[in-house]
């Protein structure tokens, strides 16, 4: 469960005041019910072509509701369903004689989650419930839970975080007739008791530094007041945006990406060699000895392959901030894998969409996919006293200001 859901839950359960499982199975039921409102909802709007309080345009109109009582996993759920003034609506979700309904919707969201597209989900839930659903109405469904995906973005943070973790994932997304290529910008932080969560999703124009700035400035008007260290890819500007907002950060290039960008010039008979030479730099136990290897490797390669040494060299404050630190912190810092293996779980689930829509609907998935992968972050970064106990030495002058 998201960090996002668990705040929302406990809020819920501050205000209902359970005092047994009776009342808690009740309050279930409620959302239950309210979500299959919303979903009978979707199918009016669809079925008339324009949604409630909207100025009628069509020779249809709604025209109340009548009751109906269905069987659920959580017991009798009583509905209101919509009427039209032709007689012409007739439910998908709950067609007119069923009254046995077990878990349509989460099914619908968690195929969607998959990746699945919505006109393999529509065919799923014919075979599983015989209940016809067409792709559209499956997608309005799916949009029901923009309103989450919203209150999630803009959910307050906590004041510090020990580490944030940035990098962009793109994807091609339908704009204005036109297919563009958008970043989606992904943030994820571990808070001062390691516990990893995203802290959003935003999809912009292609990866820039000014987009970043302004991903930034959202963290801090959401609360985050201190970032002890950041871990990122190699784009130009992120120096210049983390420096605008948090000024007492100290930040870490990844490793892992800045080998990859040295390896693009290096030819096939030159890597594995170049590689031994390049770990030497990376694996040493302190930034002096590795500044000494940096030197050798540059004497060594330096008038065959210079532009795969001088990054290294013009980003060396930020490459070798890992090394003030100890081997337990190190491990967090050196490379951005965290977020890799989030963005790898986004590729799983956004495999099948060659091109999206809409921005609105690659955020939608991209969501579903973040709430999967946080359902496995039950485990704190190994060595966290160790960790907590450094970082609270080293940033104490900046927790005590801001925390």
């Amino acid at each position: 469960m998201s960090n996002m859901s668990k705040e929302f839950l406990r809020n819920y359960v501050r205000e209902q005041n359970f005092t047994n499982s009776n009342d808690v199975l009740n309050a279930l039921k409620e959302l239950f019910k309210d979500v299959l409102q919303e979903a009978l909802a979707a199918e009016m709007d669809e079925m008339l072509g324009y949604e409630k309080h909207v100025v009628n345009q069509s020779t249809n109109s709604r025209n109340g509701y009548s009751k109906k009582t269905i069987k659920s996993e959580l017991g009798p759920v009583t509905l209101d369903i919509p009427r039209d003034r032709n007689g012409e609506f007739e439910p998908k979700i709950i067609p007119k004689h069923q009254r046995n309904i077990n878990g349509i919707e989460d099914k619908i969201l968690s195929l969607y989650a998959t990746g699945m597209t919505t006109r393999d989900i529509s065919e799923q839930i014919q075979k599983l419930y015989e209940v016809e659903l067409s792709a559209e109405t499956v997608s309005n469904i799916t949009n029901r839970i923009l309103p989450l995906v919203n209150d999630w973005q803009n959910r307050p943070l906590e004041k510090a975080y020990s580490f944030i973790f940035m990098d962009a994932i793109h994807y091609k997304v339908r704009e204005e007739k036109q297919i563009v290529v958008k970043a989606a910008y992904v943030v994820i932080g571990v808070n001062m008791d390691g516990q990893k969560e995203v802290l959003g999703i935003w999809i912009g124009a292609n990866e820039s530094s000014k987009f970043w700035l302004s991903v930034l400035n959202d963290l801090k008007h959401r609360g985050v007041e201190s970032v002890l260290i950041f871990c990122v890819d190699g784009l130009n500007g992120f120096k210049e945006a983390i420096g605008a907002t948090y000024p007492f950060a100290k930040i870490q290039r990844c490793i892992i990406h800045q080998i990859r960008s040295s390896m693009k010039y290096i030819p096939h008979k030159d890597k594995k060699e170049f590689v031994r030479d390049l770990k030497t730099i990376y694996t040493a136990m302190n930034a002096d000895v590795a500044m000494e290897n940096l030197i050798e490797l540059r004497e060594k390669w330096d008038s065959k392959y210079p532009n795969a040494i001088r990054s290294w060299e013009d980003n060396w404050d930020n490459l070798s901030t890992f090394f003030e630190f100890s081997a337990a912190i190190r491990k967090i810092i050196y490379t951005t894998n965290v977020i890799e293996s989030l963005n790898s779980q986004f590729r799983k689930v956004t495999k099948t969409k060659l091109i999206f829509p809409t921005d609105q609907s690659l955020l939608k998935m991209l969501y579903l996919g973040t709430e999967k992968v946080e359902l496995k972050w039950t485990r704190n970064y190994p060595n966290w006293d160790l960790v907590i106990n450094e970082l609270n030495i080293r940033f104490s002058e900046v927790l005590s200001k801001n925390v």
